[in-house]
């Protein structure tokens, strides 16, 4: 059996992520044979898949396969850190660049430097920062924060997302150039409830391992407790199956774990029966709803106001951009233009360049 598993650290005891990671179910299988084709190379890799699938362990098997081995391998969650210090974590900064910068610091792209950078949650970079990103990828040399010097890098990039990042994308929160950047190698983690052939093998080692970790003896499943866990669809994935199986044993009798000794969480079967009963409204009716309320709380140039508020709107949805906002909403670019500056939103200066206005109040739609 293939068995991937984190080193040990005090932060897993109340990480989400998954500890372990098997290869026994079909589709794992196919998935380790993949990812083995595509590790040597130097291509970036775009892991896709849900929270406690084992992103970070196939991450971590991708750089031990590869020419990198002996380099860092750095593990970075992007979501982890603050939308004003991502730059400074990921580039580094310079003494002074801002208050409580006492020292200069290397970023996480100089401390891989000849190995891999793991970047999780990429779908949680800011827009800003995702450009800076970009550039990046491109030049393979960062600059540090108030720093004006460029430092080569020979860093390898697998990111990670547990979100559609296409559908990120037509939101206007995450660049397609920068998903094409690191979406070179696309691997596809299935959840667990999706790959049952490796239920049971992560069970036995979350068995042996927990045994060995409270002192007790060999441990055994009733086929009743192996068809409980086989059944379940485990929206925690590997590292629900973990926590269960650690609480099992502190509650299990003889060295024998039963069906009814596996408390397994009821929440998605609530949540899904808790939507059943009162069917969505769709956005149509929201909206709707909501021209109601403004027709009782105001009065008068209200198609005025709800146009320019409508086109303010989508034209900061789109950061600013006048082509995606014309495309939104089906109007021409130039049409766009036009009423962008006849409502104050694009000031034109002397050589007929647009730049930003300042912000005004927009009607406020609660839906």
């Amino acid at each position: 059996m293939q068995l991937l598993t984190l080193p040990p650290s005090p932060t897993l005891a109340t990480s989400i992520r998954a500890t372990a990671q098997v290869f026994e179910d079909p589709r794992s299988q196919a998935l380790l044979a993949h990812l083995q084709q595509v590790a040597p190379s130097e291509a970036s890799v775009l892991v896709i898949g849900e929270t406690g699938t084992g992103k970070e362990l196939v991450a971590r098997h991708i750089h031990h396969l590869s020419r990198r081995r002996e380099g860092p391998f750095v593990a970075v969650n992007c979501g982890a850190f603050s939308e004003s210090l991502v730059e400074a974590e990921l580039f580094g900064h310079e003494k002074g660049a801002f208050t409580g910068a006492l020292t200069a610091k290397a970023g996480w792209f100089e401390e891989a430097n000849g190995g891999t950078l793991f970047l999780d949650e990429i779908g949680d970079l800011p827009m800003a920062i995702q450009v800076k990103l970009l550039r990046v990828l491109q030049e393979r040399e960062v600059v540090r924060l108030g720093s004006r010097k460029s430092l080569p890098i020979d860093v390898r990039v697998v990111a990670a997302t547990n979100v559609q990042l296409d559908k990120a994308i037509g939101a206007g929160h995450f660049r397609e150039d920068l998903y094409y950047r690191l979406n070179v190698v696309s691997l596809q983690l299935y959840p667990l409830r999706e790959r049952p052939g490796d239920i049971l093998p992560l069970t036995r080692h979350f068995l042996d391992t927990y045994c060995n970790r409270l002192g007790y003896g060999q441990v055994r499943l009733t086929h009743e407790a192996e068809r409980k866990l086989l059944s379940y669809d485990w929206p925690g994935n590997i590292r629900e199956l973990e926590n269960v199986i650690h609480h099992t044993l502190l509650v299990c009798r003889n060295n024998l774990v039963r069906d009814d000794d596996l408390r397994l969480s009821h929440l998605r079967i609530e949540r899904q029966s808790s939507v059943q009963t009162a069917a969505p409204q769709s956005a149509e009716d929201q909206l709707l709803q909501a021209f109601h309320r403004l027709f009782e709380e105001q009065a008068g140039d209200l198609h005025e106001k709800v146009e320019d508020s409508l086109l303010r709107t989508a034209y900061r949805f789109c950061h600013c951009n006048q082509v995606h906002t014309a495309s939104l909403l089906g109007l021409s670019r130039n049409i766009t233009r036009a009423r962008l500056i006849a409502i104050g939103e694009l000031v034109v200066n002397r050589r007929g360049a647009p730049s930003l206005a300042r912000p005004e109040r927009t009607l406020q739609f609660s839906i």
